[in-house]
């Protein structure tokens, strides 16, 4: 699969994603009761909501042939489902040979469930129960908006990973970690100490925003991470497994969007 073809179709879908928000109390429950945590909130794009789209979307209602017949619709999106389904299945080919390494010492049971937008990393630490879910939802920053740029920004392009990490004993409070993990650098967003017994408490103080902690305490959480096995070295082989996931799990709901045409 070539990294441009990634690279446009992620840019596309990355539009509406939010950029680093926190898991909502419900997801920090699913998460901590071993459910699939849900779908980070996604936001439309300005441009959706501003009044020339809309005019647009007028405009283009009432330019529809009014003999187009729901058969002759529902036929066109067939082909069309088709096309995106052969485009992606002939670029999932060209990597089924390609195989991906995992980190030295790689700790962590992988728990992926099929349909799931994440993945959970998870191991048992000196008494701690470690876990890590990962998104496919990647945040995308990057501005590619200078057309002279853009074919090289897209073959470059590799969006950030999302993933809210938690450290939990047999009692007490619980640690949780929003990060963003990059080519670069692991970054930890939020941290915040919650109430096993309230995971869905409202209005608890969640400590002050993570940059503005002092800065040798922001170290001192860096390493605590990293001697959990939460470090850069996870990068490289998270971004391909979570790519390829992406991946199959897009062929999944396109085919599952021809199955409901179909019927």
């Amino acid at each position: 699969m070539s990294s441009a073809f990634l690279a446009a179709r992620l840019l596309r879908r990355a539009a509406t994603a939010s950029s680093s928000s926190p898991l909502s109390a419900l997801a920090r429950r699913a998460l901590h009761l071993g459910r699939a945590p849900v779908p980070l909130p996604r936001r439309l794009p300005a441009a959706a909501s501003s009044p020339a789209a809309a005019t647009a979307r007028r405009f283009l209602a009432s330019q529809s042939p009014a003999s187009s017949s729901k058969a002759d619709a529902d036929e066109n999106l067939r082909r069309v489902i088709e096309s995106e389904i052969e485009c992606v299945v002939q670029s999932e080919e060209s990597l089924a040979d390609k195989h991906i390494d995992l980190p030295d010492d790689f700790p962590f049971e992988v728990i992926d469930n099929p349909g799931d937008q994440s993945i959970t990393l998870k191991r048992e630490f000196a008494g701690e129960t470690i876990k890590a879910a990962v998104y496919t939802n990647f945040d995308a920053e990057e501005d590619l908006d200078d057309d002279d740029e853009s074919d090289k920004d897209e073959e470059s392009f590799k969006p950030a990973i999302q993933m809210v990490v938690t450290a939990e004993k047999s009692e007490g409070p619980i640690l949780e970690f929003d990060c963003n993990f990059n080519d670069d650098e692991l970054t930890i967003e939020n941290m915040r100490v919650l109430n096993r017994d309230d995971l869905d408490a409202e209005y608890v103080y969640e400590g002050p925003p993570f940059s503005d902690l002092d800065e040798s305490l922001q170290k001192a959480l860096h390493r605590y991470l990293e001697a959990r096995g939460i470090k850069h070295s996870l990068h490289d082989w998270l971004y391909e497994y979570m790519m390829r996931k992406d991946e199959k799990e897009y062929v999944v709901w396109l085919k599952n969007m021809k199955e409901f045409i179909g019927n």
